[in-house]
């Protein structure tokens, strides 16, 4: 295979907005197309837009229906490829694999990819009860990423379950009674996992909070820092309180040349893959495991032609701590080491499922400035559900970009079945306490029935609830009712 058709990325760009004047501020596709024009001016040569034959943007919290449509006429480019992403925190990792496929078959010269939040202006928005007038953007793009999952779980639909901050915490506290740790160990453990991201924001000139935030500070409540979902106060959450817009370029090797673009901006995607866990929770073999980001990873590096000792800059995707300890352990990496090249969706901002465009953007920065080394990106859509990797460098790959969807390799034998009315004893495995701004409202408890089976309940017991946040409950047995609650712990 030619070289000319190699793709590269050779822009980036990250912008952001903080004012409170909502008559000023930029809606997201506003932002998507300042960040186009920024990562053409980082190019060296901004006339790359005119060359641009597809443009693809990341879903987003917002009605848009094709804002690639919108971008390519503001571009003065109305014959090209618009495409959409769906939700998923993978989709921007899987934009970028499909996209360097296309480029490498020839299929286009120039891709654009973009994404934009406005979630602190939606915020302030709210608390001004001002309303926001954004375009409406209709139209179908020509092509949307469908991840090929998406089925909803019944039984935690049936009780009202499923919010990210839940999920995330009953796997949090599921991993600190694997690991026979006590409440405030553990909380120390995260809190100071969660204060190295904040050291690297403190050094991304885009982070959306770069003052010190130290360990007490994260794992310490109150007015500034309120309990979410045990064990997460809101400093171990996302931040999509943010307005924050990304932009990548990709080209081929030859159009790189023709148009002039210093070697030193390119960065080459070496290889990626794609893989997905079970669709829903209940049919997970165990909380705290994911053997499709296992799967994912090791193809990647299988692909790249490295070990992990060869990857010198990582970013695990790090929406809450069980995230990024879930993946750390599926990869081999150790939690002492860095894992973020951005500060993580907390301090680096957590623009929805267009993190990791900032997360390849600022990788690619990092990897201009040291020349030759690796660097890899993985994605995360869901409960640690779906899955996207991908490895960069600005050294050239020993063999054409690599792709693989390696999901028929995902070992799938030890799913668990789900039971949707369970009744009788069960086991605690992971569990959380879901709070209001003033109280905890709701206890949620995952379990493993004496069959194997996993099953889920909820109680409003506010005794059950404050001993819940401060005693040890995984492991313990509770009787369950048909209707999913909580009648009784021993």
């Amino acid at each position: 295979m030619s070289d000319s058709i190699t793709p590269v990325l050779v822009g980036v760009a990250q912008v952001a907005q903080r004012t409170k004047d909502l008559t000023v501020a930029k809606e997201p596709v506003e932002l998507m197309f300042e960040a186009l024009h920024n990562a053409a001016q980082d190019t060296g040569n901004p006339s790359i837009l005119r060359h641009v034959e597809s443009v693809r943007v990341s879903q987003g919290q917002w009605q848009y229906e094709n804002p690639a449509k919108y971008l390519a006429s503001q571009l003065e480019l109305p014959n090209i490829e618009t495409g959409k992403t769906v939700f998923g925190g993978n989709g921007v990792q899987t934009t970028v694999n499909l996209s360097a496929l296309d480029i490498q078959r020839g299929k286009f010269k120039v891709i654009a990819m973009t994404g934009a939040e406005c979630g602190y202006s939606q915020a302030q928005a709210r608390k001004s009860g001002q309303t926001l007038h954004w375009k409406t953007l209709p139209g179908t793009p020509d092509w949307t990423i469908e991840y090929g999952i998406g089925r909803r779980d019944p039984a935690l639909s049936s009780l009202g379950i499923g919010g990210a901050s839940q999920m995330y915490a009953i796997v949090e506290n599921a991993i600190r009674h694997s690991q026979g740790e006590t409440i405030d160990e553990h909380q120390k453990s995260i809190s100071e996992l969660w204060s190295r991201f904040n050291d690297v924001a403190q050094t991304n000139p885009s982070a959306w909070i770069q003052h010190e935030v130290s360990a007490e500070e994260i794992r310490t409540e109150g007015p500034q820092n309120r309990p979410i979902a045990f064990p997460y106060p809101k400093l171990m959450n996302a931040n999509n309180n943010v307005d924050q817009g990304a932009a990548l370029l990709m080209c081929s090797v030859e159009t790189a040349k023709k148009l002039s673009i210093p070697e030193g901006k390119w960065i080459y995607p070496w290889a990626g893959t794609d893989a997905h866990d079970t669709q829903v929770l209940s049919e997970r073999a165990q909380l705290v495991s994911a053997p499709g980001l296992r799967k994912a990873a090791e193809r990647v590096l299988a692909l790249t032609q490295a070990n992990l000792s060869a990857i010198a800059y990582f970013d695990l995707y790090s929406c809450f701590p069980s995230a990024v300890q879930v993946a750390a352990k599926e990869i081999g990496l150790d939690l002492e080491q860095q894992l973020t090249v951005t500060g993580g969706l907390t301090f680096g901002g957590g623009p929805l499922n267009n993190y990791v465009m900032h997360a390849i953007a600022r990788m690619v920065e990092i990897l201009r400035e040291d020349q030759g080394k690796l660097g890899m990106i993985t994605a995360n859509g869901g409960i640690l559900t779906k899955h996207a990797h991908g490895t960069y460098s600005s050294a050239a790959p020993p063999r054409p970009f690599q792709y693989e969807d390696v999901q028929d390799q995902v070992d799938s034998s030890h799913d668990r079945v789900g039971e949707p009315k369970p009744r009788g004893t069960a086991t605690i495995e992971g569990y959380t306490v879901v709070h209001s701004r003033d109280a905890p409202v709701r206890g949620i408890v995952a379990c493993l029935t004496e069959e194997g089976k996993r099953a889920w309940a909820v109680t409003e017991d506010r005794a059950i609830m404050l001993d819940m946040r401060t005693q040890e409950y995984g492991g313990r047995q509770v009787q369950l009712t048909q209707d999913g609650r909580m009648r009784a712990v021993n």
